[in-house]
């Protein structure tokens, strides 16, 4: 599926905006400040989770508004989409309310129902900074690309943290703690953690196998390993049998020294994403401001692939102010290579000279002021 039509209301620095696009590429440019990336973001918003700012809902309906915001998107299907009927999905924020709705056809539905109409990625320049940042962005990155491929990887983190929380509070108690009442604790940990592990492990498998396959030269290739969060070689293994227990024990030791600092060491909440320049040997930290940047849009363009591959369609791709750091000719490969796809691709930048090489079959769009001012 492809978005169709948008609609904005209330929502950042939009008032109302309406607009309509085709498959392919669509092009949003204007002066900085005039809700490119706030449209961006309304897309981002239209899958599960809170979208690629990560803003709480307040933060995201117009100071001058009345208290709520809504998104609305039309999708229609691709050509090679067996499926027929164009579909309508939203979601919303009622003033004083709390907690968004969502709904698909005007049907209330759950965020998690999103995914089953659109997958949606995104690369925005606060990413520019993935691999010189701390290792919860990598591994929130991580998530993200491997929520795209299983969808019950969210339901699973969800429930870990929850298990994890409890623990936590647990062991805090200055009375003490029912060991039993941990045991069954650590045992829902370990079922959650084996889902998310494994789910991991895989991903970072395929997304290496569509790296080898990209042609050398066009954007930097990277070399991906996975630190798993927990010092156990042990864990090797695939059998989830074997790493259940493996987990409830590393735990199980550990919550005298967890009790002491107030929280749990080790976990798959601890996990990191490494990145390497394969080319360079080179930790990706180390390499240049552009070769990450490359890096970053070889490992988006191979999750684009994955993601093809298992839907038998390609997702929505979201580029934010990413022509600015190529070149003219890196540029005119990028957009070749993001028409072949042959998906749906909104990318944002300053000046309509970057996406002079673009193609004429790209939907063009001049924002001023958070209006519309042209569709060229």
């Amino acid at each position: 599926m492809f978005i169709s039509g948008l609609s904005l209301h209330d929502f950042r620095s939009h008032q109302q905006i309406r607009l309509q696009a085709e498959a392919g590429l669509v092009i949003l440019t204007g002066e900085n400040g005039v809700g490119k990336t706030n449209i961006l973001e309304a897309i981002s918003l239209l899958s599960p989770g809170r979208g690629f700012r990560g803003s709480p809902l307040p933060d995201l309906v117009r100071r001058e508004g009345e208290g709520g915001f809504a998104i609305s998107a039309k999708l229609h299907p691709l050509e090679s989409s067996g499926r027929i009927d164009p579909v309508t999905i939203g979601i919303g924020l009622a003033p004083r309310a709390s907690s968004r709705q969502v709904r698909v056809n005007g049907v209330t539905t759950s965020a998690n129902a999103l995914s089953e109409w659109l997958a949606i990625l995104w690369l925005t320049p606060a990413m520019d900074r993935l691999f010189q940042e701390g290792a919860s962005s990598r591994r929130r990155f991580l998530d993200r690309l491997t929520l795209t491929i299983f969808p019950s990887h969210a339901r699973h983190y969800s429930r870990y943290e929850a298990a994890m929380r409890q623990r936590n509070k647990l062991l805090s108690d200055e009375k003490g703690y029912d060991p039993l009442w941990l045991d069954g604790l650590e045992q829902i940990m370990a079922e959650q953690a084996t889902h998310i592990l494994l789910a991991r492990r895989q991903l970072v498998d395929l997304l290496s196998e569509e790296i080898a396959k990209q042609e050398d030269g066009l954007f930097a290739k990277a070399d991906l390993a996975l630190e798993e969060g927990v010092d156990s070689r042990d864990l090797v293994t695939h059998n989830s049998e074997e790493i259940m227990p493996l987990l409830q024990n590393i735990w199980q030791k550990s919550r005298t020294s967890d009790a002491a600092i107030g929280r749990t060491l080790q976990g798959v909440h601890r996990a990191d994403l490494k990145v390497t320049h394969h080319a360079k040997a080179m930790p990706a930290a180390q390499s240049s401001t552009g070769e990450q940047k490359a890096l970053l849009l070889g490992l988006v363009l191979a999750q684009v692939n994955l993601i093809t591959e298992k839907n038998g369609q390609p997702p929505v791709l979201l580029l934010d102010e990413v022509a600015a750091h190529l070149d003219p000719s890196r540029r005119a490969i990028l957009f070749d290579i993001l028409r072949s796809k042959g998906g749906q691709v909104w990318m944002t930048g300053t000046e309509p000279s970057l996406f002079e090489t673009a193609g004429e079959a790209a939907c063009y769009f001049q924002l001023d002021k958070g209006e519309i001012i042209s569709a060229f």
